[in-house]
């Protein structure tokens, strides 16, 4: 039975008992604890489990450095579903404190398994949106990485930062504008499409976009915004007529 099949009360009784258990996991250094939970086949559960990690984080209930141990041990797992946990759960202290973690994603980005990557992304997200400073300035170390895949998974993880603080991540998409590989330019599309529908940040890409030199690019990113207009037409800032108009006023490229 999965974590959304069980009732409302029955999933809150169901987080305290993991809260309970990723508690004693972590505090008696038992690894057969966690990865009950780290590897769980229900994504919500394994979400829990992670978040019990923030938890113990934040309240200070173990010294930083037992659960960074911890962590560094189920990093080791064979289970690809551990190591993403433990990705997530490293995201989750750092979005306080990225120092403390880092070395968490520096390995992860080179997961030999998508799922692990993948929480590098969602981690880069979550971090981002919470603590800018220090992620972005680990993420701009990456940009030019000669792995495709990595420059990628940069890239879609400083998205979310965007949404909010468009101008704290545009000067770091400038720099994959000519990435030589398709899929890394595709991914920047998407990501300038998932940041210029949000409230107030469609002029903010726009006029990082007129000093942008790779002009087919932009002509794909500014398709791409006109059209997430319209298929987030529900949750976006403006209505698709108003975000073309938009542009075709303010789009004079240098």
């Amino acid at each position: 039975m999965g974590f959304y099949d069980l009732s409302k009360v029955e999933r809150q009784l169901l987080v305290q008992q993991i809260d309970a258990d990723i508690f004693s996991a972590f505090s008696t250094k038992n690894p057969a604890l966690a990865n009950r939970y780290f590897s769980n086949h229900d994504t919500y559960i394994r979400k829990a489990a992670y978040q019990a990690v923030g938890k113990i984080h934040r309240s200070k209930q173990l010294p930083n450095q037992d659960l960074i141990l911890f962590l560094d041990q189920l990093l080791t797992s064979t289970n690809e579903k551990v190591r993403q946990t433990t990705i997530n759960a490293a995201g989750e202290l750092g979005k306080s404190d990225f120092k403390l973690v880092q070395h968490f994603f520096d390995q992860g980005l080179f997961d030999d398994h998508h799922s692990v990557r993948n929480a590098v992304i969602g981690s880069l997200k979550k971090m981002g949106e919470k603590n800018p400073k220090p992620v972005l300035k680990w993420a701009q170390t990456y940009l030019e990485h000669p792995d495709k895949e990595v420059r990628r998974e940069i890239c879609h993880g400083i998205e979310l930062r965007g949404r909010t603080h468009p101008q704290d991540v545009l000067p770091l998409l400038q720099r994959l504008q000519h990435d030589p590989t398709a899929r890394v330019r595709n991914t920047l599309v998407h990501v300038l499409g998932q940041i210029a529908y949000k409230k107030g940040c469609l002029a903010t890409v726009v006029a990082s976009l007129n000093l942008w030199e790779n002009k087919e690019l932009v002509t794909k990113a500014l398709d791409e915004i006109v059209d997430v207009h319209r298929r987030y037409k529900n949750f976006a800032a403006l209505s698709q007529e108003k975000a073309t108009a938009y542009i075709e006023r303010h789009y004079n490229p240098q």
